[in-house]
């Protein structure tokens, strides 16, 4: 099965393009056609985040050309186009709040041909909802045009599902065998904080969550209190590596949120306010302190982050623990969690770096899953979904 996947919940434009078989744990198998991701990075950072209404432009102008790239990838630029020009025109009516989109896309289909592909995925959230009905207008108009069935996709499971199957243990190898259930996700990101159980194959029940700010939020937040660029969190563990390299130690003493409350929430807005005091006491701010006061984030972070899961292990018998989403990709935690796993029996997953932040490859993976099960939705009835939940 062949799989076009549209990702656009935030301020990456990816789309990818695989072909898969078999059933998870079983003779599941895939090949990677084409993937790429647009980063909208420098178009965010005069804000110090992201912007939404930028971000939605953004896609808009970006998607076609990403398509086109992953095309190009899969040798599929040469087909010659059979759209009828009637079906382009009223193209133009569906994507009338996506202007660029529009232009784009009219040019790109009238001079490549249909693709061989049994489905489009798309995600549906969560994210930011201006950014997602983007790519869903941009799924609906590929759908409607090539006649392919599109499948909704929620986010979280994407990390989870990529984590699952590309997920390197702690000494950078590829597991062997299936990962073993019950299982559980840490998934840590600019958005989400969550701690989710999974006693089978894609069945999600959420333990703990941000009651405030995320990890990856708190990480830019604090970044900015000390005057670092965006994005913030790369500067803050640059900063607090170095620190470590150079055997520095945090002059201050950060609290550590909820890291004793009986249960799996979590809380970052009052160690950002921690912060936040003693850039205020501290002014102006010596290099030295700025480096030491990202240490001492980085490290409360990690522990509380840490000191949660390994109770969540503990109370569900876990033999399996997956880590996904942009912070997944944050050294400290990675060392942090891997050295706290090597004195248990469970297994630790993360994706490798590269695959750590948004990308669309999560999304064509999760979304093979739910096609090969015939998963579809009407196109009418796709609808960006903010705050989607993973639990059903």
């Amino acid at each position: 099965m062949r799989i076009l996947a549209i990702e656009t919940s935030c301020d990456e434009t990816a789309i990818a393009f695989i072909e898969a078989t078999g059933e998870f744990g079983k003779d599941f198998s895939f090949s990677i056609l084409g993937n790429s991701v647009l980063s909208q990075v420098a178009e965010h950072e005069k804000y110090g985040g992201v912007f939404p209404n930028v971000a939605k432009r953004e896609h808009g102008r970006n998607l076609t050309p990403v398509l086109a790239e992953v095309f190009r990838q899969a040798g599929l630029l040469d087909t010659p186009s059979n759209v009828p020009e009637k079906i382009i025109g009223e193209l133009k009516g569906h994507l009338e709040r996506e202007p660029d989109l529009y232009t784009y896309l009219s040019s790109f289909l009238r001079s490549v041909g249909k693709p061989d592909i049994d489905a489009i995925a798309v995600t549906v959230g969560p994210g930011l909802e201006p950014a997602l009905w983007v790519g869903i207008n941009f799924a609906r108009a590929l759908a409607s045009v090539w006649n392919i069935p599109v499948v909704p996709v929620n986010h979280m499971e994407g990390h989870i599902v990529l984590s699952m199957l590309l997920g390197q243990s702690s000494d950078g190898a590829h597991p062997s065998s299936p990962s073993r259930f019950p299982l559980i996700s840490l998934l840590i990101s600019g958005g989400h904080t969550e701690i989710v159980l999974s006693e089978n194959w894609m069945e999600y029940r959420l333990l703990g969550q941000t009651r405030d700010d995320a990890v990856g939020e708190a990480f830019d937040k604090v970044a900015r209190l000390l005057g670092l660029r965006y994005p913030g969190g790369p500067e803050i563990s640059r900063l607090a590596e170095q620190a470590r390299v150079s055997g520095v130690r945090a002059s201050v003493t950060l609290p550590r949120p909820m890291i004793d409350s009986d249960n799996y929430d979590f809380s970052f807005s009052g160690l950002k306010t921690a912060v936040r005091r003693e850039v205020e006491a501290h002014q102006p701010l010596s290099d030295d302190f700025r480096t030491a006061l990202a240490l001492e984030f980085e490290n409360a972070a990690a522990d509380v982050l840490v000191a949660k899961l390994m109770r969540a292990i503990d109370e569900y018998n876990v033999e399996t623990v997956l880590v996904g989403g942009g912070v997944s990709a944050n050294t400290h935690i990675r060392r942090t969690l891997s050295a706290k796993l090597a004195t248990t029996a469970c297994r630790l997953l993360i994706p490798p770096s590269e695959l750590a932040t948004d990308n669309a490859l999560m999304i064509a993976l999760a979304g093979y899953f739910h096609a090969a099960k015939r998963e579809y939705a009407a196109l009418d009835s796709l609808t960006a979904q903010g705050n989607l939940r993973l639990e059903r």
